[in-house]
């Protein structure tokens, strides 16, 4: 019964899997119709690149910046919404919007807010006579705001999702616990950073473990608001891999960049299942 599933996720996964390993030790180019093994010749000419490590760094920027971000915005909201109040469900439904809706509409939808002549945030600065006039800041045409932008598209993407499974975590806490600390005299804050969180470790490690699986192979915000740009000081991974490999042509060494990520995710994974284990086990 589960060789469907089995031959659909090894031939969904496994199969370009192992062609990004093939392609990543021969010279394969778009076009080309000849395959010789290189070696990990292409692994050396990525590793030599500036651009490349460049882009690693970004990647772990992006992730860190963003999962931290989407982490403590998706507890304050599942603090807010786990108790009943008018409108809760409404609440809820926009809340979910940004993850449910396709993540191309909202990026174009940003790239508009964040525009260099168009931006509603840079009209609203010059109404407050907070900048002035034609000095508004460029948020995508200058590296720092650039990154800074693309992290807060990301993080509004991707918090919806870590708020529904740490939602299903504060829900879950017996409420006689937070009564009982009360009986005892301990504040709420107290109760919220000594009982509750650490009760919630295991919940945020999955949802942590996600959102930085999908963030670390995700290119998508920034392919839309910046294409990498500018000077490639928003390139992670994922998008130096694809105009390596797709728009560059050079299917071997966008491959090559593309199987870097496999360690780092597996490294990754590994770590956070081990605290979520530790943290059920004590």
């Amino acid at each position: 019964m589960l060789l469907p599933a089995v031959f659909y996720i090894g031939a969904l996964v496994g199969v370009p899997l192992v062609l990004a390993f093939v392609y990543a030790v021969g010279d394969v180019k778009v076009g080309s119709e000849g395959y010789h093994f290189v070696g990990l010749k292409n692994f050396t000419s990525v590793f030599e690149n500036p651009a490349f490590r460049k882009a690693l760094r970004n990647s772990f920027v992006f992730t860190i910046a963003s999962q931290v971000l989407s982490l403590v915005g998706a507890n304050i909201l599942a603090l807010v919404l786990k108790d009943a109040f008018p409108g809760r469900r409404f609440f809820r439904f926009l809340i979910l919007l940004p993850w449910v809706a396709p993540v191309s509409i909202g990026s174009l939808g940003w790239k508009w807010i964040l525009d260099s002549i168009y931006s509603v945030i840079g009209w609203t600065l010059v109404r407050l006579h907070l900048v002035k006039p034609y000095e508004a800041p460029m948020w995508l045409g200058e590296p720092t705001l650039a990154m800074i932008s693309v992290i807060l598209v990301h993080t509004w993407h991707v918090m919806p999702f870590a708020t529904v499974i740490l939602l299903a975590g504060w829900t879950a806490i017996p409420k006689d616990i937070p009564e009982a600390a009360a009986v005892d005299g301990a504040g709420y804050f107290r109760t919220l950073f000594e009982i509750q969180l650490p009760m919630l470790v295991p919940i945020m490690n999955v949802a942590v473990l996600f959102g930085t699986i999908f963030t670390f192979t995700d290119m998508t915000v920034i392919y839309i608001l910046t294409r990498g740009g500018p000077y490639d000081s928003t390139h992670v991974l994922p998008s130096y891999a694809f105009f390596t490999g797709i728009l560059g042509n050079d299917l071997a060494e966008g491959a090559a960049v593309s199987v870097f990520l496999v360690p780092l995710l597996a490294v990754v994974a590994y770590l956070m299942l081990r605290s979520a284990h530790r943290a059920e086990g004590a």
